[in-house]
């Protein structure tokens, strides 16, 4: 294994003694204990993992389950701000920084470049070829379309023509199949192959 001091998810594997998880999330990338799991499905086990690791260095009690309700109810866009807030001050009085922590949540982009840069690791399956070569095309189109977007609205703020707090920004294109209704995002309809037609 290689090392890359860039790499965000190197370093939190280090900052928060998560070293078995690198082989965990390679294995699942790859298949090779079961169904093969999505870039976007590992970043969100990773992120639990973060999430858990916080609660248990804080001393948090908390039963099965529940870390991973608490990641929902700081990362879902569907939760309300009541439920997320709620979640924030229990997570806040336990002593966790909750701002510090979600910050560290990485994206897919950031597992698929610990994976294949760091860990050396590689999916190969010929007919994936072209849909991976693509998918790298829809990934960079929606990097800049994040920095043209972050830069603005900074650009604004800093001018004074906008107000806003600490944010974050989602930049997703869904895909809606209108025989079936089935909805996903490019990256889960690439993953999938199909939608739910097939």
């Amino acid at each position: 294994m290689s090392s890359d001091t860039r790499s965000k998810v190197a370093r939190l594997i280090d900052a928060y003694e998560l070293a078995p998880i690198g082989d965990e999330l390679e294995t699942a990338w790859l298949g090779e204990a079961g169904e093969r799991q999505s870039l976007r499905d590992l970043a969100d086990r990773f992120n639990r993992a973060l999430l858990l690791s916080g609660i248990r260095d804080a001393g948090m009690d908390v039963v099965d389950g529940e870390a991973r309700n608490y990641y929902r109810l700081l990362t879902d866009e569907d939760v309300s701000a009541g439920p997320r807030v709620e979640a924030e001050n229990r997570l806040d009085a336990a002593g966790i920084d909750v701002d510090a922590l979600v910050e560290n949540f990485v994206t897919y982009q950031a597992i698929r470049h610990y994976l294949t840069e760091v860990r050396g690791a590689s999916y190969e399956r010929e007919e994936r070829d072209g849909v991976d070569r693509e998918r790298s095309v829809i990934d960079r189109l929606q990097g800049r379309v994040e920095r043209v977007v972050r830069d603005t609205v900074d650009r604004l703020a800093k001018a004074g023509r906008l107000t806003v707090g600490d944010y974050r920004l989602f930049v997703s294109v869904d895909v809606r199949c209108e025989d079936c209704g089935g909805q996903y995002t490019v990256d889960e309809l690439l993953d999938r192959g199909h939608c739910d037609c097939d």
